[in-house]
């Protein structure tokens, strides 16, 4: 006999009981004119790294689109299904979002898995089609010279968010909407064992502390 998880169910009793009540007309009022959220937020699909937790959203606050490594594929409107790519057009063309964040995070599993070429990473199987979109062709991914392992992870999970924000303006409709001075895209870096949030610079090309970038 299949049952449904019983942890989700308590959840949802707790939500009933405790949450709800104080959120319900924002509900019936989300339910009867729709969604408008300014803030779009491609993230990792990892259990660790829920943007609705990470900036305490309500409901119908964000528009959340997330996948294995927080990846935006570049601009391709061909004959295929592209699950990334419509989530992003219905968030800019329909929803008119004003900010686009790429979230990406510390110690993903879909790096370490595209940087140590270790099961389930193969040609053949989706995830290493899926990962092989963060390289350009002839590009290498190397550690260098007195760098930790450590070091050269952070610095390809941060990579992957440059790759995801630079792929955004590969989409015509974005890259019309941000020269027109209507969209704005942001990067971000979250780690997970300290709760800490770093927000991409775009002058420096360097991700600083959330708490520090506040306070200026």
């Amino acid at each position: 006999m299949i049952t449904f998880p019983q942890h989700l169910l308590d959840g949802y009793r707790t939500f009933t009981s405790q949450r709800l009540p104080t959120e319900q007309s924002r509900y019936r009022d989300l339910s009867v004119r729709g969604q408008s959220p300014e803030v779009m937020v491609i993230g990792c699909c990892d259990s660790r790294v829920s943007p609705e937790v990470i900036f305490d959203a309500g409901p119908g606050e964000l528009f959340v689109m997330r996948n294995i490594a927080n990846l935006v594929p570049t601009y391709q409107p061909d004959s295929a299904a592209h699950g990334v790519s419509a989530a992003l057009e219905y968030a800019v063309s329909v929803l008119k979002v004003k900010h686009i964040v790429i979230l990406g995070h510390a110690q993903c599993g879909g790096i370490r898995a595209f940087i140590d070429k270790i099961e389930p990473l193969s040609p053949g199987d989706f995830i290493g089609k899926w990962m092989a979109m963060f390289i350009k062709p002839g590009e290498v991914v190397e550690q260098r010279a007195q760098e930790t392992m450590l070091d050269f992870t952070v610095r390809i999970e941060k990579a992957a968010v440059f790759r995801s924000l630079e792929n955004l303006m590969t989409f015509p409709f974005v890259r019309t909407r941000v020269e027109r001075g209507e969209l704005q895209l942001h990067g971000a870096y979250f780690g997970v064992a300290e709760g800490t949030l770093f927000v991409l610079d775009k002058a420096t090309k360097e991700f600083k502390s959330a708490r520090q970038v506040a306070a200026e």
